[in-house]
């Protein structure tokens, strides 16, 4: 079954999204088209969801200069990329889709150690973390963390996500929150790219996790660099507001009231932001406006809805 899965991901979806990323190299550097394709994701679902104004304007600052490097033909191909993407872990989400992308082109450095861990393996390890005792803290908590401090792609904990999922029948949007943090910021961008596709509240920091500790609290992290904490969509739904005001607040002493239990068997569903890109891949409403990938890589759009 596993097998199975695996290898959706690694031919239609990779087949087709090497082909848009080699029509893009025709005039770009291969690492450049990587990079700014990956930093621009990543700020055009930030700041359609993360409305803090100073880090709001470096990140589009630096999306706005990025995009000037390409035609409107190769923005939309930029576009597609994201949507190959979107549709690759809408397929399969037990994978890690641009991790083994980047490897595949040689954009690890092994000179800093870069090897990015292979699915079964991180597949294998939230397995063993799984026991009676996380399903008993969901209980009596409504939550647990998982915190990877270096990250990559985002393997480990999109493998802990869909473990919970299918393993558990737990519903990680609700029950659990995804923390992570990598030194390289492309990376740490790849793992935030990945996570909030598939609905994982939480975020992830840019930083040396040895040196660069983030103050606050879990759900409330503080940092010298506030753009450096990359806050996930559902980082923002209302059960996660709630939880970060009770716990700001201790209101709750040590659980949650029954209002904010999970319930244990409630289908896992993608957040609405990215149910509409979704469907607007395949087919437009005619009651308004389509919602557009191109949207989030124009001057226009500047990554809002």
């Amino acid at each position: 079954m596993g097998k199975n899965r695996e290898m959706v991901g690694s031919t239609e979806f990779e087949k087709s999204f090497l082909d848009i990323f080699h029509r893009l190299c025709y005039r770009h550097h291969t690492w450049q088209v990587w990079r700014d394709f990956v930093m621009m994701s990543a700020c055009a679902i930030a700041n359609a969801v993360d409305h803090r104004s100073d880090v709001q304007k470096l990140r589009e600052d630096s999306y706005l200069e990025t995009v000037k490097r390409y035609s409107k033909e190769e923005i939309e191909q930029l576009c597609e990329l994201l949507a190959v993407t979107v549709s690759a872990l809408d397929e399969n989400p037990a994978q890690d889709f641009l991790g083994s992308l980047y490897m595949k082109l040689n954009f690890g450095n092994e000179n800093k150690g870069q090897f990015f861990t292979p699915w079964h393996i991180a597949e294998l390890m939230a397995k063993i973390q799984m026991d009676d005792a996380i399903a008993g803290k969901i209980d009596s908590e409504g939550y647990i963390s998982v915190n990877d401090s270096c990250c990559g792609a985002g393997c480990m904990l999109m493998a802990f996500a869909d473990v919970c999922k299918n393993s558990l029948k737990v519903n990680y949007q609700q029950s659990v929150f995804f923390v992570g943090q990598d030194i390289d910021p492309l990376a740490a961008m790849m793992s935030y790219i990945q996570i909030s596709l598939l609905g994982c509240p939480g975020y992830i920091v840019v930083g040396n996790s040895l040196t660069d500790s983030i103050g606050g609290t879990v759900l409330e992290p503080l940092s010298h660099k506030p753009e450096d904490i990359w806050f996930t969509p559902l980082y923002f739904s209302d059960i996660w507001a709630i939880r970060r005001f009770c716990s700001c607040g201790n209101f709750m002493g040590n659980g949650e009231s029954e209002a904010l239990q999970t319930p244990k068997e409630e289908k896992v569903i993608l957040p609405e932001h990215i149910e509409q890109k979704k469907v607007v891949v395949k087919k437009h409403s005619s009651k308004k406006k389509a919602f557009s990938w191109k949207d989030f890589f124009t001057v226009k759009g500047k990554g809002k809805k």
